[in-house]
């Protein structure tokens, strides 16, 4: 479930708060040279050798064009966000709005060059309500001038994957029917009134294969659909090969650790989160989610591989090359939540391919990327056990030797409560002592369980950002804690009815003895009952797992009355950072309308940018020789989840 999920409510009220382009022919200049997937490039590193905008002179960037989408989320119930991370390919910036329209913009003011709409049913409500990005691929198999031999693919809410021609963005016509394909087909399709499976994450493309996860709303029942990935024939759309990350076949080696009747009913484990891919070595790294439902996990027995995994999969067979669990029997909503990191680490003298991956839990596991094996030892260590009758909790979970974690893991107690006010304070202490917490994988209770991290994160879908030069990974984190509380099934519906908790999000989790209710711990007054900072940006030395420096992100300028100081206590993000060789950090996220850029050598702040709305996306840079500028881009369109000022901005900043 992704972090648009996480808040019923505005998280503060009153007083508050790539070696290779997408086919083996064409490849890139060099890694970072450009952003023209996801992520910058195939390899998901967020990072750019551009430097033309540095330490001495970013404090001159001011908005060089604005573009606006007119799209404002209208049509569904939650709103659609702006996430998309855009990308620059054949010297056309291409953008997608919440919804999936997609729109390719000149990329030195920012015109419309053309705009394809794919004609979601706005009316009908969905289990998600994001597009984060589109990917490009150029067939060399067709000339230059020829309709479709440069493509732009994007993935709908309602479960199409379109092909469109990157010059003209008219469909390909011999792409599936009439430019589309239908992927909620053989999927265990549950029906209903709202859409359930969709996709949110842009696919990856080896060679001329493209591969493709979902998101699906996983909470619902033990049976919902199916979390298959999927490899297509890029020209044609035909599947060409189906995984399923729960392991359905025998054959799998990963079926004897379920339970035959199980293993069939369980649902989800799905790839939502961009997927990252090493062309060369002929791999895809997918990181799956939980297995269904998220907070109990009676029906679904044992460690539950390959959900809460990171798999490597063969690219042209969709055969698990490796595969490392990163949460044993998933019953806290920690999906794999991030794109992959994909880097190239100075270790001893040597360079070692590796998958560097973070969690919603606040830590980061680094693994060789040919073999599986860890590159930082990882432990299995004792976890809180007690869990509601049926439940079958793992007696251990994997932790990283380093780095550590960047989240606190402890138990929540009374000395943790915050409040702006004193009665404010003492209410958040009342409900810490009401619920129970013995630090990270507490399992859910009927009491109630305090979830810190909480299914937010530590880290989500804005990933990382790792410099090859220097070694260092860049990322951002929550440190906020939620209350999961699980309800027998004969009680849910009059709980439901009763309006006692009016923020809570309820879920059925039909099949399962238990419904669920959980919400974000909140004071009175709207603000996140534990100490801040709630958000940090952190540098981690990848040599050795060491953190470099953490300093809190965001301020309450924007979530708060102008009466209230503008407190720098680091506030709830959404969003991730990009590096550049520049020596600057960029990124926005926050709760206040700001990007952001940061020396990253100590963390301290250089340059803010005012945005007309919430930055709640992961920016992009590219150069340009036709006005010898570097750029930075980033979506402005706020989100409901954080409460941030709405909006259908894309924001380009130059010198």
């Amino acid at each position: 479930m992704t972090f648009s999920k996480a808040f019923g409510r505005s998280v503060f009220c009153v007083f508050c708060f790539a070696l290779i382009h997408s086919t083996s022919v064409m490849a890139e200049t060099s890694i970072g040279s450009g952003w023209v997937h996801y992520g910058g490039s195939e390899r998901g590193l967020q990072y750019s050798s551009l430097a033309r905008i540095n330490k001495n002179n970013v404090q001159n960037l001011e908005i060089a064009w604005t573009y606006r989408t007119g799209e404002l989320g209208e049509g569904t119930r939650r709103g659609y966000v702006f996430e998309s991370n855009p990308i620059l390919v054949e010297n056309k910036l291409y953008v997608t709005t919440g919804s999936g329209i997609v729109m390719a913009l000149e990329p030195a003011t920012g015109k419309e060059i053309w705009r394809y709409d794919p004609k979601v049913q706005r009316e009908r409500p969905s289990a998600e309500t994001a597009n984060r990005g589109v990917s490009s691929w150029i067939d060399p198999q067709r000339k230059s001038t020829a309709a479709c031999h440069h493509r732009i693919y994007i993935g709908t809410l309602d479960a199409r994957m379109i092909s469109l021609d990157g010059a003209t963005g008219q469909p390909c016509a011999d792409f599936g029917e009439n430019g589309a394909i239908h992927l909620d087909r053989d999927v265990r399709l549950m029906g209903g009134e709202s859409v359930n499976y969709t996709i949110t994450s842009p696919p990856v493309i080896v060679g001329d294969t493209l591969i493709t996860g979902s998101a699906i709303g996983d909470n619902p029942a033990v049976e919902v659909e199916l979390g298959i990935v999927r490899g297509i024939d890029a020209r044609s759309g035909e599947i060409r090969w189906r995984w399923d990350p729960i392991p359905r076949n025998p054959d799998s080696p990963m079926h004897s650790g379920w339970k035959p009747d199980e293993v069939a009913r369980t649902g989800a484990a799905n790839a939502w989160a961009p997927l990252a891919a090493d062309s060369q070595r002929n791999l895809v790294f997918v990181p799956t989610g939980s297995a269904s439902p998220d907070f109990f996990g009676g029906e679904r027995e044992g460690d539950n591989k390959y959900a809460n995994s990171l798999v490597a999969l063969n690219a042209s067979t969709g055969k698990v090359v490796w595969a490392q669990q990163l949460v044993h029997h998933d019953v806290w909503d920690y999906d794999i939540p991030a794109q992959p990191t994909l880097a190239d680490l100075e270790r001893d003298g040597e360079i070692i391919p590796a998958v560097i991956q973070g969690t919603k839990m606040g830590l980061i596991f680094t693994f060789n990327r040919e073999t599986g094996e860890p590159i930082f030892d990882i432990e299995e260590r004792k976890v809180p056990q007690g869990g509601v009758a049926g439940e079958h909790l793992s007696p251990t979970q994997p932790f990283p030797v380093a780095p550590p974690p960047l989240v606190s893991h402890r138990a929540v107690t009374e000395a943790d409560a915050f409040g702006m006010l004193l009665f404010d304070k003492w209410a958040c202490e009342d409900q810490i002592n009401q619920y129970r917490s013995d630090g990270i994988y507490t399992p859910p209770s009927i009491e109630g369980t305090i979830m810190f991290p909480s299914y937010a994160g530590g880290i989500n879908w804005g990933g990382l950002a790792f410099n090859p030069e220097t070694q260092t990974v860049v990322v951002n984190t929550n440190s906020i804690a939620a209350v999961v509380a699980l309800i027998e099934r004969k009680d849910l519906r009059s709980l439901i009815e009763s309006g006692k908790y009016p923020e809570s999000e309820f879920a059925l989790q039909t099949g399962t003895p238990y419904g669920m209710r959980r919400e974000i711990l909140m004071s009175p007054l709207g603000v996140p009952c534990l100490q801040p900072p709630w958000g940090t940006l952190s540098s981690i030395n990848m040599r050795d797992g060491s953190i470099n420096w953490q300093v809190p992100l965001g301020t309450i300028e924007d979530a708060a009355p102008a009466i209230v100081p503008n407190f720098e206590l680091g506030v709830p993000n959404m969003g991730g950072p990009i590096v550049t060789d520049g020596g600057l950090i960029f990124i926005a996220a926050t709760m206040d309308n700001y990007l952001r850029a940061f020396d990253s050598s100590n963390g301290k702040e250089l340059w803010k940018g005012r945005l007309p709305a919430g930055g709640q996306a992961t920016p992009m840079t590219y150069y340009l020789d036709a006005t010898g500028k570097q750029y930075v881009v980033i979506a402005a369109g706020g989100h409901p989840a954080l409460g941030t000022t709405k909006g259908d901005y894309l924001v380009a900043f130059a010198l």
